[in-house]
């Protein structure tokens, strides 16, 4: 796969592609610890076959992109209590990121697609570079405003958790987060999961960039007031059954863009199930061609 240079900071970012390159660019951010392949082959392949020319890529601090770990270790508790400082970047920095690959791509403005942590910097994107992006969908994600978009106990909990480096361990812990934050109506096979989670392990295990990436949530600030300014049509989908960002983080994004779908799905938890994925699709092939209208 391709790699580009990012920013001032020093960040390649690694990234592929799928369809025509003379289509309409969609770009595919993932969430907090996920690789570029958690946006599944088949998925991409969807969007390809409805006209899109689709890019995925790896967020520093994941995968095959950089590791930005010459700096002291984030002091997660300090944060929440109000003091940023020990985190190493921002969402504002992630989305710069975004915007180095689609320039290393020659794309001027993309429909943009993020889910969770990818949802958030979907939406500083839209905020800080309007001029780049054709739509926004925010998928399971919230605005930023520590109060819509909790977490029950138990979800919150899986975030803090001790991150196992040894391969077997890793895969276990693994696949019992993708269970429990799963979809309850749409239940994924345990094995399926074992298999993509060895995958992603196989392909690269830094546990370490999950807590820098988790400290640049947490310090950016509340992005609410910014997001009435969003004029790009956007899709806001989450759902109903989400245990680690409920639907209330979803309602606050809708709220918080001027004339955005607020689509909540029942029986969806915090992931993308295969079974969802057509709805997934069709819906952000709908707020693409709101664009395309405008």
């Amino acid at each position: 796969m391709p790699r580009t240079p990012a920013n001032a900071q020093q960040v390649e970012i690694e990234y592929d592609t799928f369809g025509d390159p003379a289509r309409p660019t969609v770009l595919l951010i993932m969430g907090l610890g996920q690789q570029l392949t958690s946006w599944r082959e088949e998925s991409c392949e969807a969007l390809a076959g409805r006209g899109f020319h689709v890019v995925r890529y790896d967020n520093r601090d994941t995968g095959l992109s950089t590791f930005l770990d010459a700096g002291p270790r984030p002091d997660l508790r300090a944060i929440m209590e109000g003091d940023p400082s020990s985190a190493p970047y921002l969402l504002g920095d992630m989305a710069l990121d975004a915007l180095s690959v689609l320039d290393a791509l020659g794309v001027e403005r993309a429909h943009v697609v993020g889910v969770s942590m990818g949802g958030m910097i979907g939406q500083q994107l839209a905020i800080d570079h309007p001029e780049r992006v054709l739509s926004l969908s925010s998928i399971m994600s919230r605005p930023g405003d520590r109060v819509s978009g909790n977490a029950t106990p138990e979800a919150g909990a899986l975030l803090l958790r001790p991150r196992p480096e040894e391969r077997e361990a890793a895969i276990e812990a693994g696949v019992a987060t993708l269970i429990a934050l799963g979809s309850p109506g749409y239940p994924e096979d345990p094995a399926e999961l074992r298999i993509r989670v060895a995958a992603g392990y196989d392909r690269s295990n830094r546990p370490d960039g999950f807590l820098r990436q988790f400290a640049a949530i947490l310090a950016s600030p509340d992005r609410t007031a910014a997001l009435h300014g969003v004029t790009a049509p956007t899709l806001v989908l989450h759902g109903a059954a989400d245990p680690l960002i409920d639907r209330s983080g979803g309602e606050a994004t809708a709220k918080a863009v001027p004339g955005a779908e607020l689509m909540i799905v029942p029986g969806m938890g915090h992931n993308l199930p295969a079974a969802l994925w057509p709805l997934i699709a069709d819906a952000v092939t709908a707020n693409a061609a709101r664009a395309s209208a405008d």
